[in-house]
């Protein structure tokens, strides 16, 4: 199939997570036999932060505005199998009108930001999304599942929603030795945002200014100057995604914090969560509805809701049952959760689109 996938962007993972989900996507789709065409919006932040200007699986191609996205690839869109727009895609309404309008296959909006979208829909604040336009698109994939894919239906419209996580890649991410000394007992890795602050509190930060004796680090940029750090702790302003495999294999513990929304929609696994887990490093989380459906809580991931839990797990978990615990999140992922199942997931809702409309056709 020819595929074009219009998304926030894949060229930068600065400041967001969305990059590495199409990277991942658009590889495997590649391996699949499948045509894929990148179009990303210009944007400053991602200009001054290129970790992969050329990505070697797809065409990737980069546009100033509205004006130049329809003069120069209209045609493509028009003619794909598939045209998917992504959440958070500058005036991602009016190109969602373009698609919607102008495409002849099957169209598809990728939401990797599923509750957020809902509320700023229900509020009439979303730039990239409009309720037209949730009726409008053959598909709705969301990488939060759960009930909220049956609101999506029923209280929105889509005729189709569908579920489609973020993933790992297993040639990108997997255990290796560091040789350095430098191996951190807890780390974390995300950009700041408000909602997220107080989890980062209550869960790492405080567990780090009580035990003094154990180190730990936070990477991520676009944290306020007024957070109180430990002694103890080592911040990283930013990791591009070629150095996330080695961060994670040079800590003991690393901690999955989950946006507000998400967590309150639950069913809303983040990539690097898979990431994590690809590489055998085991996971301590917040906890949320569905992350049992994703890793079984004490065996294959361990939940903490406060200072007090995180602590005693670094200080209490034997070494063996810390190995075992990477081990069997690693396995979960390799069986269910990389990029290959999610390229096939997709392909196979694409098909059944298809498909129905072949069969309305010859009705």
């Amino acid at each position: 199939m020819r595929i074009v996938i219009l998304g926030h962007s894949i060229t930068s993972s600065w400041g967001n997570g969305h990059a590495v989900a199409y990277r991942c996507l658009a590889r495997e789709l590649s391996e699949l036999g499948h045509e894929v065409l990148f179009l990303e919006r210009e944007m400053p932040q991602h200009a001054r932060n290129r970790d992969m200007p050329r990505p070697p699986y797809c065409r990737t191609c980069l546009y100033g505005d509205m004006a130049e996205l329809k003069g120069k690839f209209l045609s493509e869109i028009r003619n794909a199998d598939c045209v998917i727009v992504g959440s958070y895609v500058p005036e991602g309404a009016k190109v969602g009108e373009l698609v919607t309008t102008g495409a002849r296959g099957v169209t598809v909006f990728y939401d990797l930001d599923a509750p957020i979208t809902l509320a700023c829909l229900k509020e009439g604040r979303c730039g990239y999304l409009t309720r037209k336009l949730v009726r409008s698109y053959s598909i709705y994939l969301s990488s939060t599942s759960g009930p909220i894919l049956e609101r999506i239906e029923r209280e929105f419209g889509s005729p189709m929603a569908r579920p489609l996580y973020c993933s790992s890649d297993p040639e990108t991410y997997y255990p290796e030795a560091v040789t350095d000394r430098r191996i951190w007992d807890m780390g974390y890795m995300g950009t700041y945002s408000r909602d997220r602050r107080q989890s980062l509190e209550e869960l790492m930060l405080e567990a780090a200014r009580r035990l003094k004796a154990k180190t730990f680090v936070v990477a991520g940029p676009q944290y306020p100057e007024d957070i109180n750090w430990p002694i103890n702790l080592q911040r990283l302003e930013y990791l591009p995604q070629a150095m996330h495999r080695r961060f994670y294999n040079s800590q003991k513990f690393t901690l999955n914090i989950t946006r507000a929304d998400m967590r309150r929609a639950g069913y809303s696994p983040p990539g690097r969560l898979f990431e994590a887990a690809a590489c055998g490093t085991p996971i301590i989380s917040d906890l949320w509805e569905g992350l049992s459906e994703i890793f079984e809580p004490g065996r294959e991931i361990l939940v903490s809701r406060s200072a007090e839990e995180t602590m005693d797990y670094l200080l209490y978990t034997p070494e063996r049952e810390r190995v075992k615990l990477g081990i069997r999140a690693r396995e979960r992922v390799l069986g269910s959760h990389t990029a290959a199942h999610r390229a096939k997931e997709l392909e196979g809702y694409i098909r059944e689109v298809s498909g129905a409309a072949r069969l309305r056709k010859a009705g």
